[in-house]
């Protein structure tokens, strides 16, 4: 209550500094038409476009399947009924790369056999509870003794070998995410390659392997293809019941095709500026349109990312009907590519389709369904730009709002706007906080589903999106 007191007090003496901070911030008149549009942005919509990106004819999303290419039409064929511009490869809305894939055709199966007192004892372990099958693992069956090796990395230049003394040659190994060194200083950086999943079944394979357990129980596609190595990733628990008792000697198999020239793309869809002098200026949003695919089950990936995707479409569709157009030219890109190692980001940020130099501020959206309030990141470091959404808030959707600072990775990235940070771009990310009681969320799992959104703020990030940016687009005096 004290706190109301004076939050109030302040709120009566700064009224009238207020009111001009906010007129200065709008640079865009909300006329009774603009808002029109702006309420015509509904969770109903925003629900349905969600289901559809989630939907099982698309088998989870993986980046390079033939599903995956279909979304990615979906997609495309909506901004194309909205008007938008296609910006892609050759006059199309498809931005196309390299992206071998593997076809899962079943859970597989995983089981551990020892002896314990003498007795012989066999565990057969289920999906997903205990493991899931490797997205990249090569297909058969492998028998054989189980090997610890710790993170299972071997770099000479950092005196450190964790295979050194163990013979491994046909056996199964079982080995840890991570690296031996925590912190964020330049010692650690020397370790960052070695934190890479691919590199990890890439050593263990150089070393003899024919099988491996990856200590980290996730649906990753984010691995690399190594021909006889079978792989699969599992629960703590598995990895405890590995190393109790004696005479232990695990099977795996997998059910897998490999598709080593397969394509995808980032769909791409532009809103042209209509000022002359503004519109070769672009604000970026995106996403990642991709998903993990199906591993025996479909991962609908509702979450992760078809959230994401489903409020950059509302955005787009309001963006492009609104009667006020943006001076500067916004451009939406739908991601492929990011579960299998940031694939579609890399590729856009070495092929831009604007310069550089002429790109405002890429915003990134992944898991942006579930929460209660609203978020920019990066704010704190480009207060000019988030000053925008800010008043929006403020004015119209009176969420919890919060910004922080745009911040460096140095370690392994994990996200589409790290690329775009080290590719020299201005980044920030729209994002939602808060837990809604009752719903528990789901990552890289059959469970991620639209059940475990919420459309309520899906809507409102929508709205923050379409009127911010178009605020930002129409801002002329525009300072970083």
């Amino acid at each position: 209550m004290k706190r109301t007191v004076l939050l109030l007090g302040c709120l009566i003496a700064l009224g009238a500094a207020s009111s001009q901070a906010a007129a200065q911030t709008q640079s865009i008149t909300r006329s009774s038409e603009l808002m029109q549009v702006y309420h015509s942005i509904s969770s109903h919509d925003l629900l349905a476009y969600a289901a559809e990106l989630s939907d099982e004819k698309y088998g989870g999303r993986l980046s390079g399947s033939p599903e995956y290419m279909a979304v990615a039409e979906w997609v495309a064929s909506r901004l194309k009924e909205w008007g938008l511009e296609p910006y892609g490869d050759d006059g199309t809305f498809f931005q196309m790369f390299d992206n071998p894939h593997s076809e899962v055709f079943d859970s597989g199966a995983l089981s551990v056999r020892m002896e314990q007192e003498g007795e012989e004892l066999t565990i057969g372990y289920s999906f997903p509870e205990d493991y899931f099958p490797g997205s990249n693992s090569d297909a058969g069956t492998v028998t054989g003794e189980v090997v610890y090796v710790g993170y299972g990395i071997t770099a000479p230049e950092l005196g450190y070998d964790d295979y050194a003394g163990l013979d491994i040659q046909g056996k199964i190994v079982v080995i840890d995410s991570g690296v031996p060194f925590q912190g964020e200083d330049d010692e650690f950086v020397k370790w960052v390659p070695y934190s890479y999943h691919q590199l990890k079944l890439d050593n263990a394979r150089r070393h003899g392997a024919a099988g491996l357990l990856y200590n980290s129980k996730i649906a990753n596609p984010n691995t690399s293809f190594n021909e006889e190595l079978v792989y699969c990733h599992i629960d703590q628990h598995v990895t405890d019941h590995l190393f109790f008792g004696t005479g232990r000697d695990h099977t795996i198999t997998a059910s897998i095709r490999r598709h080593p020239d397969s394509r995808s793309c980032n769909v791409i869809g532009l809103i042209r500026g209509s000022d002359p002098s503004l519109q070769d200026e672009v604000i970026l949003v995106g996403g990642h349109l991709d998903g993990v695919g199906d591993l025996g089950q479909v991962i609908p990936g509702a979450l992760d990312n078809a959230s994401g995707c489903a409020d950059m479409l509302a955005a787009a569709r309001a963006l492009a009907a609104s009667p006020v157009k943006p001076k500067r030219s916004i451009m939406f890109i739908f991601i492929g590519g990011e579960e299998c190692g940031l694939l579609g980001s890399y590729h856009y940020c070495a092929n831009p389709r604007f310069p550089l130099e002429k790109t405002v501020v890429y915003f990134n959206l992944d898991m942006v369904g579930h929460g209660t309030g609203l978020s920019v990141g990066g704010g704190e470091t480009y207060p000019g730009i988030a000053r925008h959404f800010e008043a929006v808030n403020s004015d119209l959707l009176h969420r919890a709002f919060r910004m922080s600072a745009s911040r460096s990775s140095v370690g392994r990235p994990r996200s589409d706007s790290v690329i775009f940070n080290r590719a020299g771009f201005r980044t920030m990310s729209f994002g939602t906080s808060g837990r809604v009681p009752g719903i528990r969320t789901s990552y890289h799992h059959p469970d991620d589903t639209i059940g475990t959104l919420t459309p309520e703020i899906m809507e409102d990030v929508a709205k923050l999106m379409f009127l911010g940016l178009l605020d930002l687009a129409n801002d002329t005096g525009l300072e970083f």
